[in-house]
C-alpha cells in the first residue's frame, strides 16, 4: 500500500494568491497525495476559485484534520507555495527513518510577489535534533519553523492533539511544539523548500493592541514554557524560558501591566530577572520625551509603511 499524504490548506480572503498556492500543491512530484481546503468564511472569491481544483472545505484546520485520510499531514497555508519535490524528499526521508514518531522539516524563506527573490538563510533549527534541543535552540533564540516546513505523520498528528482554538497568534508554534514534544526527534530534509507570502492575512501572530490577542499570545507562551520544563527543568532550559519571556515582553510593555507582572514572577521562579524594554537608538528621543509606549508604536508604524512600500515595489517589479 502506498504512503499518503494530506496537504492542508486553511484559507480566509486569499483569491489573490489561493490558486497558486493550490497549483504548488498539486505539483508536488510524491504521487500519493490529497488536497483539502479550508475555507474560514471568505468574502472573496476564495472559494470559488478553489472550488474550480475540487477542492474539499471546512471551517478549521482541526476540521481538516479529521476530513483526511492522509498517513502524513502537510499544512499549507493559503498564500505559501510549496518547491514540486518538497514532499518526496520529505517522505523519503520519513520512510528511510522507519518511525513515525520521527518528525521531518525543512528550509523556508520569505517572498513577497516573486519567489525567486526568496532567501533562505540557515538558522540553529536546521538540522537534525533532538525534540528537547529543538524547543530549547527555539526559546533561547526566538527562531522558529514556518508552519508548512514540516511533515507530520498522523500517529504524530493524533498523538499531539487538535490545535488550540484559543490562540490568536503562535497558534502554530503551541500546536508544533506539542508535535516535537510527542515526537522521537526531528529529522531535517535540505533539499525540499518552503516559500512564506507576506502579506498581511500572513502577519496573524501580529498582536497590536488587541486584549484578546495579547492575552492569547501569553497563553500560548505559557504552554510552550510547560511542555519544554516538562521534559527537562536544566539550568539551560530555564534560562531558554526567561530569555523568551525577555524577547517577547515589549510586546505586553506598557499597555498590559498585569502581564508585565506574570511574566516577571514567572521569570522569578526560573531563577531569572525581566527588564523593562528600552527604545532603539532611532526612538530614543522619542521614549525620552513621551515615554516607551509612543516609541514603540512609533516603530511598528515606521515598519508598517516600510513593508507597503517594498510590497508596492516588489509587485510593480513582478508586473
Amino acid at each position: 500500500m502506498k504512503t499518503l499524504a494530506s496537504i492542508l490548506i486553511p484559507a480566509y480572503n486569499a483569491e489573490r494568491w489561493i490558486a497558486s498556492t493550490i497549483e504548488s500543491a498539486l505539483a508536488q512530484t510524491w504521487p500519493h497525495k490529497e488536497i483539502i481546503l479550508v475555507d474560514d468564511g471568505s468574502t472573496d472569491r476564495t472559494l470559488a476559485i478553489a472550488r474550480q481544483f475540487e477542492s474539499n472545505a471546512a471551517a478549521t484546520r482541526n476540521r481538516a484534520f479529521a476530513l483526511s485520510k492522509g498517513d502524513y499531514i502537510q499544512w499549507l497555508d493559503a498564500d505559501d507555495l510549496l518547491s514540486p519535490d518538497k514532499i518526496e524528499h520529505q517522505m523519503h526521508a520519513a520512510i528511510q527513518a522507519g518511525d513515525r514518531r520521527t518528525l521531518v522539516c525543512c528550509p523556508w524563506a520569505f517572498f513577497r510577489s516573486r519567489p525567486a527573490k526568496a532567501r533562505f538563510t540557515p538558522t540553529p533549527l536546521w538540522c537534525d535534533l533532538a525534540a528537547t534541543e529543538w524547543i530549547t535552540r527555539k526559546l533561547e533564540g526566538n527562531w522558529h519553523m514556518q508552519t508548512a516546513t514540516w511533515l507530520v505523520s498522523r500517529e504524530l498528528s493524533e498523538a499531539a492533539g487538535p490545535w488550540d482554538t484559543r490562540l490568536l497568534g503562535d497558534d502554530d508554534g503551541e500546536y508544533f511544539s506539542r508535535v516535537i514534544n510527542a515526537s522521537n526527534g526531528i529529522r531535517f530534509v535540505p533539499e525540499s523548500r518552503v516559500y512564506y507570502r507576506i502579506t498581511e492575512s500572513s502577519r496573524l501572530s501580529h498582536i497590536g493592541r488587541s486584549n484578546k490577542k495579547i492575552d492569547a499570545h501569553f497563553l500560548g507562551m505559557k504552554l510552550q514554557i510547560g511542555y519544554l520544563r516538562a521534559r527537562e527543568d536544566s539550568d539551560r532550559v530555564r534560562a531558554a524560558c526567561v530569555n523568551y519571556l525577555q524577547t517577547w515582553l515589549p510586546c505586553f510593555y506598557p499597555d498590559r501591566p498585569d502581564l508585565v507582572q506574570e511574566a516577571q514572577q514567572l521569570a522569578a521562579s526560573l531563577g531569572g530577572r525581566l527588564s523593562l524594554p528600552r527604545a532603539s537608538w532611532k526612538y530614543a528621543w522619542i521614549e525620552k520625551l513621551f515615554g516607551f509606549g509612543a516609541a514603540k508604536h512609533s516603530q511598528l508604524y515606521y515598519n508598517r509603511c516600510k513593508e507597503s512600500v517594498l510590497k508596492t515595489w516588489d509587485k510593480m517589479m513582478c508586473s
